[in-house]
């Protein structure tokens, strides 16, 4: 498999119809999925890679930079009909470690080039909107913290919690799935569980008890 190293995690774009076998939700064509053994098809957002960004392939230096500073990372491949294998697309990173790999790689112009070609994957009023909710949900959250939740969330290539019908009508709990998500990826050593693949359950129990606190903390209006 081209790109790709043993025991790495691996999200597969898909060729054909797909379907999450954990969320039941269809993915449609070209959708990002993980194959977990025997149990099927996961959607980004059920193998606990929601937060993630993408990194295309082309910058091998960045690249390195990257996925270096990235507690938990994946490797994205598509199949080549032509090659006849699977081709490396890309990594998915975690969002501070590609910010800090773009201020040591980019000069200032770069980088507002590659923020201006994520913005427009994002739909601006809802993004705004969800943020907004987040915030009054989570008054105590940490300065423009919600912004960063409502992006993560609304991206469109992932299936994630903010692209739901739930979401768009921004009720209170798909909000609370984001806020949760991001706090168990952003405030905890989560991520670093699952890169030493540790069972999804078992990671989620040893940081519950830490995003239970930081949630109730940020909802504390006193």
């Amino acid at each position: 498999m081209a790109g790709a190293q043993p025991n790495e995690w691996k999200v597969f774009i898909t060729g054909r119809e797909a379907r999450c076998e954990e969320c039941k939700q269809e993915l449609g064509a070209h959708a990002w999925i993980v194959l977990e053994g025997e149990c099927g098809a996961r959607c980004l957002a059920c193998a606990e890679l929601e937060h993630l960004v993408f990194l295309p392939s082309g910058d091998a230096a960045f690249s390195r930079r990257a996925r270096r500073g990235s507690a938990l990372s994946a490797v994205v491949l598509k199949w080549s009909r032509a090659r006849k294998q699977f081709e490396r697309q890309g990594l998915l990173v975690e969002p501070l470690a590609l910010e800090r790999a773009e201020a040591e790689c980019l000069s200032d112009s770069d980088a507002r080039a590659r923020h201006r070609e994520r913005a427009a994957e994002l739909d601006a009023e809802f993004v705004h909107r969800f943020a907004a909710r987040v915030r009054a949900l989570y008054p105590r959250c940490p300065p423009d913290r919600e912004q960063e939740i409502a992006e993560h969330a609304c991206l469109k290539y992932s299936g994630r919690v903010g692209r739901s019908a739930a979401a768009k009508a921004l009720d209170d709990e798909a909000i609370h799935l984001a806020v949760q998500a991001h706090v168990r990826h952003r405030e905890t050593g989560y991520d670093a569980l699952l890169q030493r693949a540790l069972d999804r359950v078992d990671a989620r129990g040893a940081v519950r008890a830490d995003v239970e606190a930081i949630l109730a903390r940020w909802r504390s209006v006193a």
